[in-house]
C-alpha cells in the first residue's frame, strides 16, 4: 500500500470521526454533551484539513503518486 493509498484513508477515516460526532451533537438534548461533540467535531476538522494539507504536499513533492 503506498503512502498516497495511506493518507487517503486516513482522511476518509478522520471525515467519517467528524460525521459521527456532528451527528452526535445533533441528536443529543443534554447541552454539555451537545456542547462536547461539537467542540470535538471542529477538532476531527482541523485534523482533517492538517491531513488534506499533507496528502496535497505528497502530490507535489513525489508526482508518481498523480499517476493513477
Amino acid at each position: 500500500m503506498t503512502v498516497k493509498t495511506q493518507v487517503q484513508q486516513a482522511i476518509a477515516s478522520a471525515q467519517s470521526v467528524q460525521a459521527s460526532l456532528t451527528q452526535f451533537s445533533l441528536e443529543t438534548e443534554n447541552q454539555q454533551a451537545k456542547q462536547l461533540f461539537e467542540q470535538l467535531a471542529q477538532q476531527q476538522k482541523n485534523i482533517t484539513t492538517q491531513l488534506e494539507g499533507r496528502y496535497q504536499q505528497i502530490l507535489e513533492e513525489e508526482p508518481q503518486f498523480n499517476q493513477s
